[in-house]
């Protein structure tokens, strides 16, 4: 019981700043007037995001899944993400919405919440660390995808309760990976495949081309930057 009541606590904290990377990114868009100071500032958050999902893929998503699982396993799950979120992505650009980057997001947060979750059964620090690194992955996501939604036609009010309920699903994912997933570490792996698929289908066709800023540097700098945080949470949990 002691376990579970830390996994919760761990999960919401982890979880809770995608409310808040949301809450950041609505008084962003409502204080911040249009120019090139505010797309700057919008296209380097972008590619910051995307530089710390990068990060996730390269440092925690992918290595467990060609560490547990054959090769041809391995390569179906990964290419069967990446095909799915080609045709769920042409789906949503055909409905006239962009939401890429939460996509990537709970593509990113979910099978990370779930291995949060089983690493908890055996490795209570680890998973402390782990519950850092996904909180601080949270947070410039969640600003780009309020911001995504908003292009989609959302109203603010929508984007954030959108946000606030997708903040407890850590909770879910990481109490059924400590219940469900603990003795199952190749289905873990094969999730985190799978969604590194999907995620690295998203970052080249949607997310990386709308970081470009004419005439700035600052968006691929940020890009460098964010796969920095991921490299030193992958240095801290070791």
């Amino acid at each position: 019981m002691e376990d579970l009541i830390k996994i919760i606590m761990y999960s919401f904290f982890s979880g809770v700043t995608v409310f808040l990377g949301g809450l950041l990114s609505k008084y962003f868009e409502s204080n911040f007037h249009d120019g090139f100071v505010k797309d700057e500032i919008l296209h380097t958050s972008i590619a910051f995001g995307g530089g710390i999902i990068v990060a996730a893929v390269a440092f925690v998503l992918v290595p467990e899944g060609m560490r547990l699982l054959p090769l041809v396993p391995m390569a179906v799950i990964f290419l069967t993400g990446a095909i799915l979120f080609f045709y769920l992505d042409r789906f949503i650009e055909k409905k006239g919405g962009t939401i890429s980057q939460l996509l990537a997001m709970l593509m990113d947060f979910v099978p990370e919440a779930i291995a949060l979750g089983a690493i908890f059964a055996t490795d209570n620090k680890l998973g402390l660390l782990l519950a850092i690194f996904i909180g601080l992955q949270n947070f410039p996501e969640s600003f780009n995808s309020y911001l995504d939604l908003r292009n989609s036609g959302y109203s603010s009010r929508k984007c954030l309760i959108i946000l606030f309920l997708l903040s407890f699903s850590g909770v879910i994912s990481a109490t059924s990976g400590y219940y469900l997933l603990s003795t199952l570490p190749k289905l873990t792996a094969s999730m985190m495949l799978f969604s590194s698929g999907g995620i690295l289908y998203l970052i080249f066709q949607d997310i990386a081309p709308m970081s470009k800023l004419t005439k700035s540097w600052f968006p691929a700098l940020g890009a460098s930057l964010g796969f920095l945080v991921g490299m030193i949470g992958q240095k801290i949990l070791g």
